[in-house]
């Protein structure tokens, strides 16, 4: 079954929504330039509220490697996703520094861009519009990726079950589209939720 992310989360009290939906990941934007950016403290506090069964994931735009292994190696987070221009060496050393898998995002314009995520080394690989847009880009370009990743960009609880059905991806990826005026939306997660999996939670 395809795996459900929730990302950008920031406040206490949607770590309890997550406790009810059970997402498989929960996602924490842990670089300054983004408006759901939360400190790695604050992030530790929210985590440490999620259900056992939610992988927190650390996400990283162009961070220092050594504030990124720094968080890393705090325990806290099950995995990193990395959205900027790391490189292979860069991805590479924090795995093996923290020995936790990570995620590397491509940004997908052109068949050129799938191949570049087809040959990434990181664990998985997330293919979005851009960095957090909010937006859906073509869907036709995924067919020849020929490995397990994340889809992101324009998701939502209307079309969740579109995509899982038309492309299995390993896992469906979300931020915006459970949001009500930039705020996490309980009631939108849990129809994300029930979208991806077919059933009633």
């Amino acid at each position: 079954m395809t795996k459900i992310k929730f990302c950008g989360i920031r406040s206490p009290e949607t770590a309890d929504a997550i406790n009810r939906v059970l997402p498989d990941y929960a996602g924490f934007i842990l670089e300054p330039r983004f408006w759901r950016y939360i400190t790695p403290e604050a992030a530790i506090e929210i985590i440490r509220r999620l259900d056992p069964r939610v992988t927190p994931v650390a996400v990283f735009v162009d961070s220092p490697f050594d504030y990124a292994e720094r968080v890393m190696k705090t325990g806290y987070f099950g995995m990193a996703q990395l959205h900027g221009h790391e490189d292979a060496g860069y991805i590479n050393d924090l795995r093996k520094s923290s020995g936790r898998a990570d995620t590397k995002a491509f940004s997908v314009k052109s068949p050129e861009d799938i191949e570049a995520a087809r040959e990434c080394p990181a664990d998985y690989v997330l293919l979005d519009s851009g960095t957090g847009t909010g937006e859906q880009f073509d869907w036709g370009l995924i067919k020849s990726v020929g490995r397990d990743y994340f889809l992101a960009g324009g998701l939502c609880p209307e079309n969740a079950a579109e995509a899982v059905k038309a492309l299995r991806p390993y896992c469906v990826d979300v931020s915006s589209g459970i949001e009500t005026d930039r705020v996490k939306d309980p009631k939108k997660m849990l129809r994300f939720a029930e979208a991806v999996r077919g059933q009633k939670i």
